[in-house]
């Protein structure tokens, strides 16, 4: 027999405003907790340096988790110039100092060097796997990491304020696979001196942005966490669902196929269904074989679909 999965079937999305000093896999539970979900995981890594958006899915909006995860990112961070840390942030431990500060002109004219497809080095104490060990487990035990460089996309950079010689703050649009930490180690290098990321902030992922993040104390509290757990038990109940984003709020980007009760119903089955109709044809005009949709039926997701030809197929099916 089946093991009954523990917790409820809760489904959604909630974009969580990360403190500093919790790690993605800590706020993840506590999450989890919050709701008592059967399922959840989150779409992008934030360092416990880190603050800001960190979306997390339940349910069944961990099937759209790789759309989140693709989408464009965005941050707010400090360079701290002359100190090389071995973790590229200010966790580490210093390995290298420098007494050249750059001037405000300098660092607006090294910026367009960084902008578009460029190529990075991941940090030593980064998830990046090596021979199928992560490269911060080995860079912990004392071995040097010979991590080869990437193609990343950096779509914008912008210096927002000097803080003082010793520091300041940029605003960053990029793609996946983008470290800030790997950009503000090489914009350093750059001009002539070296650096480190003091203060990180991702204000964007994908469709999630920092305005709409809730923070930790504003979380439902756990039906089953009393005072003795650190729960408040005088607190006011906080209505969890309406802090849940629909699971279709990950594929905003994505183009929509309307279907009929018929059409969802093979779509349940695993079966394809046509998408020349009336209404669908502009959506999909242009698109290329194999691109993505998501099926609504009465404006509710229930699938997403490859487009193959004139019929779509489905690929992860909603059971909501």
């Amino acid at each position: 027999m089946a093991r009954k999965r523990r917790g409820q079937p809760v489904h959604g999305w909630i974009s969580l405003d990360k403190p500093v000093g919790m790690g993605s896999t800590r706020a993840v539970w506590i999450v989890r907790r919050a709701f008592d979900a059967q399922k959840a995981g989150h779409a992008g890594t934030l360092d416990p340096l880190a603050s800001g958006v960190l979306p997390i899915a339940l349910g069944e909006a961990t099937k759209t988790v790789p759309f989140v995860m693709d989408g464009t990112k965005s941050y707010r961070f400090t360079v701290r110039w002359g100190e090389a840390r071995n973790t590229d942030d200010a966790e580490g431990k210093v390995v290298a100092t420098c007494g050249r500060r750059p001037a405000e002109a300098e660092i607006v004219g090294a910026l367009p060097s960084f902008l578009g497809e460029i190529a990075q080095t991941p940090p030593q104490f980064s998830a990046v796997k090596v021979d199928g060990e992560r490269a911060y487990r080995l860079a912990r035990s004392g071995e040097s990491v010979d991590l080869a460089a990437r193609r990343v996309v950096i779509d914008r950079l912008e210096l927002i304020e000097i803080v003082d010689a010793d520091r300041a703050i940029f605003d960053l649009d990029c793609g996946k696979g983008a470290y800030v930490r790997s950009l503000a180690r090489d914009l350093a290098v750059a001009l002539g001196t070296v650096g480190h990321v003091s203060a990180l902030r991702r204000t964007r992922n994908g469709p999630f942005r920092d305005c709409d993040a809730i923070p930790l104390e504003k979380l439902p509290a756990p039906r089953h966490m009393g005072a003795q757990d650190g729960g408040d038990v005088s607190s006011p109940a906080v209505d969890g669902a309406a802090l849940l984003h629909p699971v279709a709020k990950a594929l905003d980007d994505i183009p929509a196929l309307d279907v009929t009760e018929s059409e969802a119903a093979r779509i349940r089955n695993g079966q394809p269904v046509p998408v020349l109709r009336t209404g669908n044809r502009q959506r999909i005009d242009g698109l290329p074989d194999n691109a993505p949709l998501c099926a609504l039926l009465n404006g509710e997701a229930i699938a997403l679909m490859r487009l193959n030809g004139r019929s779509a197929q489905p690929v992860r099916v909603f059971n909501l």
